[in-house]
């Protein structure tokens, strides 16, 4: 009898966990946001994201590409870092100097100076520079064609070339009225102090170009300036920081999504996390739970046409690259 008893009960605690989890999984989870214009239609085809402009065709980071990336390849959305100049100004470039893509330092050859580089103390920092004296630079110095040509190198005029560094605001002004539609990703990569004025430059930025203001998604690695965002801008759109993005990713995978509280707008992952062991993130699943909350998944930063084609398949909704020529030409596949 005792052993029959047993098994009762073993079977009701199984039968109660397969309930709560069937409960959990069936119950429609609330949406992290209402209105999320950075999630795709049922069945259409993910948005192409510049990333950084598309450093593949045209210099990272510069007017030139991101002028090119809108008008003539016709990208869905311009992805970047922002980082704020000594004299108040958002500028886009990935790293925190501007060292290896620009003649800052005369004609030297890139090696000599990523070397230069290794010691911190010879960067040349964004904070530590005014916007005057980054637009003095020919960011295209380092580029290099497909033939392996620096065809910027010795441009006579590189802000009319379109090859000085790009400001939030003059980014703003070039597309506002060709391109309403037009969205954006962006992460402040300033923390403390100087990552709470980005936030306001950036808002007040918006300000002048209200359309824009539901149509940008804001990322941060830094604690404070996410619940800065959270607290002071609640109406910006806000990309999953690292934390969370892990936590939503496991709670997926455990079929616990109730559980996640996240409120972000944006999970932006790469294909697989390495902790050790390889977590694959380019699953249907993931794609299909974070709808169900409204989130858009974002994949980064994919140059490889089969990998491309698989995202597709999967019904995710944006795929960033270097190369969106080459996404445009695989989405043409598809229509």
């Amino acid at each position: 009898m005792r052993k029959h008893r047993g098994w009762k009960i073993f079977g009701i605690v199984v039968a109660a966990i397969v309930l709560f989890m069937t409960v959990i999984n069936v119950i429609p989870p609330q949406k992290n946001v209402q209105n999320n214009p950075f999630v795709v239609e049922k069945g259409a085809l993910p948005m192409i994201a510049a990333h950084r402009g598309g450093g593949v065709s045209n210099p990272e980071n510069t007017m030139l590409a991101f002028r090119e990336a809108v008008r003539t390849i016709g990208v869905d959305v311009l992805e970047s870092d922002l980082y704020l100049t000594k004299d108040g100004y958002l500028v886009y470039n990935h790293d925190s100097y501007i060292d290896e893509t620009c003649n800052v330092n005369g004609d030297l050859p890139l090696k000599e100076v990523e070397a230069l580089c290794e010691n911190e103390e010879n960067r040349h920092y964004i904070a530590d520079m005014t916007l005057a004296e980054l637009e003095q630079y020919n960011f295209g110095y380092y580029f290099k064609d497909k033939n392996g040509d620096r065809i910027y190198k010795d441009v006579a005029d590189p802000q009319a070339m379109g090859l000085q560094i790009a400001t939030v605001d003059k980014l703003f002004e070039e597309f506002y009225a060709s391109h309403p539609n037009l969205l954006f990703i962006v992460e402040i990569k300033n923390g403390g102090e100087r990552g709470y004025e980005a936030c306001r430059i950036l808002s007040e930025t918006l300000d002048r170009y209200p359309a824009y203001r539901n149509r940008i998604v804001v990322g941060t690695f830094h604690d404070e300036i996410e619940e800065e965002l959270k607290a002071r801008y609640p109406e910006l759109l806000r990309g999953a920081p690292t934390g969370s993005a892990a936590k939503f990713v496991l709670t997926q995978y455990l079929g616990v999504n109730l559980f996640d509280n996240g409120d972000f707008a944006c999970l932006q992952i790469p294909t697989s996390y390495d902790l050790g062991i390889e977590i694959t993130l380019d699953k249907a699943t993931l794609i299909r739970r974070a709808h169900r909350r409204n989130i858009a998944v974002q994949y980064w930063t994919i140059n490889d046409a089969d990998e491309m084609r698989t995202l597709i398949e999967l019904g995710c909704d944006c795929i960033m690259t270097d190369d969106p020529v080459l996404l445009k030409r695989v989405l043409a596949e598809y229509q």
